[in-house]
């Protein structure tokens, strides 16, 4: 069988038991922390999350848990009408998050989940994406586009 294949329908069976026990807000909040940190384990994992993983194990397709999680959330954000966004900052900056969701969810009425990550190569600025949607507002993207435009300038000269 496909991977895909196996993978969404063990997601779609986990999600209707997320629904059934009514956790799935807390239990897809710790699949991504799961999926974002695989070495750091919590100290007790939800009771949805075990019975998938003995599931697994009973039938012999360990190996497909990643791929099972990550399906998980994806329909579980698509079920409850959310999506996710990331954004990217230099520096730790709380209230650049919140205000990015909430202008975005007035805007499409979008119920956004922000995971937040710290890069300081970006320089300064940040980095917002949602689906396939990208907001590059990083001094690093900003030095790299006048870079082009000097070679640019520069070759035609030549």
């Amino acid at each position: 069988m496909n991977t895909g294949i196996i993978s969404s329908r063990y997601a779609l069976a986990f999600l209707r038991l997320t629904q059934e026990s009514g956790r799935g807000e807390q239990v897809c909040e710790q699949v991504r922390s799961l999926l974002r940190e695989p070495d750091i384990m919590p100290a007790e994992l939800e009771p949805d999350i075990e019975k998938l993983v003995a599931l697994l194990r009973k039938n012999g397709r360990e190996d497909y848990l990643k791929f099972v999680l990550r399906s998980f959330v994806d329909m579980y954000c698509d079920s409850v009408g959310a999506r996710i966004a990331h954004l990217t900052t230099a520096v730790p900056s709380p209230g650049l998050g919140s205000r990015l969701c909430e202008l975005v969810s007035k805007s499409s009425g979008l119920r956004l989940i922000l995971e937040t990550t710290v890069d300081p190569g970006i320089i300064g600025g940040f980095v917002f994406e949602i689906d396939d949607y990208l907001l590059d507002a990083s001094v690093r993207s900003n030095i790299e586009a006048i870079r082009r435009q000097l070679i640019e300038k520069n070759n035609r000269i030549v």
